[in-house]
């Protein structure tokens, strides 16, 4: 694909994931108007606070994730990334163990850090345990993130996408991720490998 299909199913892939939260906001405002029963006008306030801590926790990560993140040769602090993957994850199936030192990182490696972690907790669509570990020496930069859950998968879209490959049918929205993941790891030449077995997948870099 060329840089405007690519930019533009990234694009695709933010709307995607800020879709659902949004629109929860808007149909807890719409029950806030109209409900006068206390109880239910609760749950509704339950539901647009929630559904916004999640829009923004997803807007957060998804800045620096997917988007230039400060000047070129800028470093990205790894306290501040692990607390933008947390509340990612948080509320969801899948639980994040950061074991990832204070450190300072290139932008670009720090990025690839994010997504290799997305692209492990997405492989969890029943929830499970991702396991994030890595190298405190920013001028060597390396990490594994272990994604374990009972139903732990790599779809071969996925597999074939972190490799740079050519898919057999069209790229969508949702499988743009893994080929920015891709770019980020060939852009640093970072060596990104998958491996996954039953119930473990995991991706190494450095």
């Amino acid at each position: 694909m060329n840089d405007i299909e690519f930019s533009a199913l990234m694009v695709s892939r933010v709307c995607h994931d800020l879709v659902g939260p949004l629109g929860a906001v808007v149909n807890g405002l719409e029950v806030l108007e109209d409900e006068r029963d206390a109880a239910m006008r609760e749950d509704a306030l339950k539901l647009v606070a929630s559904s916004a801590n999640q829009a923004l926790a997803r807007i957060q990560f998804m800045r620096i994730a997917f988007g230039a993140a400060g000047s070129a040769g800028a470093e990205l602090d790894l306290g501040e990334i692990g607390r933008l993957v947390t509340g990612l994850l948080e509320g969801g199936k899948t639980t994040l163990d950061w074991q990832v030192p204070k450190a300072y990182w290139p932008k670009d490696w720090a990025k690839l850090l994010m997504n290799a972690t997305l692209v492990g907790a997405d492989c969890l669509p029943r929830g499970g345990a991702v396991t994030v570990t890595a190298s405190a020496d920013g001028a060597a930069p390396s990490f594994k993130v272990r994604a374990a859950g009972a139903y732990a998968r790599v779809s071969e879209e996925v597999e074939k996408a972190l490799r740079g490959e050519q898919l057999s049918g069209p790229v969508d929205a949702r499988g743009i991720q893994p080929f920015l993941t891709h770019r980020l790891s060939r852009s640093v030449n970072a060596g990104l490998t998958l491996t996954f077995s039953e119930a473990l997948v995991e991706l190494t870099a450095g």
